[in-house]
């Protein structure tokens, strides 16, 4: 299988770190396992420097590893390190990579000491960075850039099949408030639908470009899945990390307004488990929506972290996972999604990409439910009670903007009516997301659900 290497986005971030930098800080790239962390950095490397080396903690033997307890030295240090990798480094010209540094802490702690000498450039990768068990022991360095890396956003998925053009359209479309027509916007949609599947990790990428071949692309899929659910296992050997991640897709099917965690552990509570979710939350394998009590500017400061909704961080993991037990023949949503007939009892799908693309765009992710209370006509003073859901908010200067999400081209709003009735001044933009083309509908955008990546 040819490997490829894709444009990303963050490489122009590093750029940045480089020149703005110049040697003051190392550059930590943390994300989770197999979205391309270690591809990027070595990329870079050659690309921006004379020469490089890579130093590989999931593999380094002992020698390698020894070198980091004679830091007194540090001329010792770096002869010794370009004999055993056989690469000769240039002052400012060079850069080390320590990759899956989280696996020997010693590297991380040593870099305040590096960079303080200022000879070279350090890039650090590694996943699962702050669960205690790994840094309890050493002095985290201040001297860090630490940037997050995400499964390929759309955009760049849409580089990677060549059809660059095609968010370009996107982009033109949504700055205009443009209509593409129908026929445009079922050939977007069907390319969204494409993403959905196979979602935004490299591997399954390039197996798609590769075979053409969805049970290989899922195949690799399961693998990634596999390698998650054992680090889960590894920082929590009870179990409960590993079921609450496999029972993300059970729990956003029962249309419920948060992720109730005693459905999953028995006699569990979600206060109970902080640090576990938190774990969870660092390791960026999932996405965590948080309830806003109070939706106003500052969201995280109305937010209830003991009520939430729990996302993957890729869709197309997330379409593998709701299946894990069955082959992929029998994935439902794979089928559905390629005949576009996902139904409203598959929407959830659509409300995990949105909460990807949101997150990839760097937003933080909370959501909002309210109640009313309607009065019957029989008299007798009955009331029904109906509940109100917001999908997402996104905080935009000194407003705030609703987002409801519909997985069909129907275009009701309920939710997004009676939140404009109960906080019609905190509000800048409501938007719809949907499967139809661009229109406006009063003041709400009405927007493919392509375009989510853009609010």
């Amino acid at each position: 299988m040819l490997e490829r290497i894709f444009k990303r986005k963050i490489y122009t971030r590093m750029l940045q770190w480089k020149s703005e930098s110049d040697g003051q800080t190392a550059l930590l790239i943390k994300g989770a396992r197999r979205i391309g962390k270690s591809t990027i950095a070595e990329e870079f490397a050659r690309n921006e420097y004379e020469s490089y080396i890579l130093i590989d903690f999931s593999i380094a033997d002992e020698s390698v590893k020894d070198l980091f307890n004679q830091l007194s030295d540090l001329n010792f240090f770096f002869l010794r390190l370009q004999s055993l990798f056989s690469t000769s480094l240039h002052k400012r010209k060079s850069v080390i990579i320590f990759d899956e540094v989280q696996l020997y802490p010693p590297a991380r702690q040593a870099i305040k000491h590096l960079v303080k000498d200022g000879r070279y450039d350090y890039i650090e990768t590694g996943s699962l960075l702050s669960i205690k068990k790994n840094v309890k022991d050493i002095l985290i360095p201040s001297e860090e850039t630490r940037i997050s890396m995400f499964p390929m956003d759309y955009e760049e998925f849409l580089w990677a099949v060549g059809k660059t053009p095609t968010y370009e359209l996107i982009q033109y479309s949504f700055q205009q408030l443009k209509s593409m027509g129908d026929a445009v916007n079922r050939e977007m949609m069907r390319d969204f639908r494409l993403y959905m599947l196979i979602g935004g990790m490299p591997q399954a990428v390039n197996a798609y470009l590769d075979s053409n071949d969805f049970s290989a692309v899922d195949a690799v899929k399961r693998n990634i899945l596999e390698l998650y659910i054992d680090d889960f296992r590894k920082i929590d050997p009870t179990g409960k990390a590993s079921r609450l991640f496999m029972s993300i897709p059970a729990e956003l099917s029962r249309n419920t307004m948060r992720y109730k965690v005693g459905s999953v552990i028995e006699n569990a509570t979600a206060s109970r488990l902080g640090e576990l979710l938190m774990d969870m939350a660092d390791s960026m394998t999932v996405n965590f929506a948080y309830h806003a009590n109070d939706p106003n500017v500052g969201l995280a400061l109305h937010a209830d972290y003991d009520c939430f909704k729990m996302f993957l961080n890729d869709t197309g993991l997330f379409v593998t996972l709701a299946f894990m037990d069955r082959d992929y023949t029998d994935n439902d949503i794979y089928r559905k999604l390629l005949s576009d007939k996902l139904g409203t009892d598959l929407g959830y799908v659509y409300e995990n990409v949105i909460a990807q693309m949101l997150r990839s765009a760097g937003n933080e992710l909370f959501y909002y439910t309210f109640k009313e209370q309607i009065e019957k006509n029989n008299g007798d003073n009955n009331f029904l009670t109906r509940n109100y859901e917001v999908d997402f908010l996104l905080s935009r200067k000194d407003k705030i903007c609703p987002i409801e999400v519909k997985s069909s081209g129907y275009n009701s709003h309920k939710s997004l009516d009676k939140f404009q009735e109960k906080f019609s001044s905190r509000i800048k933009n409501r938007y719809l997301l949907y499967t139809k083309d661009v229109r406006k509908d009063k003041d709400i955008m009405c927007l493919p659900v392509y375009m989510a990546g853009l609010l």
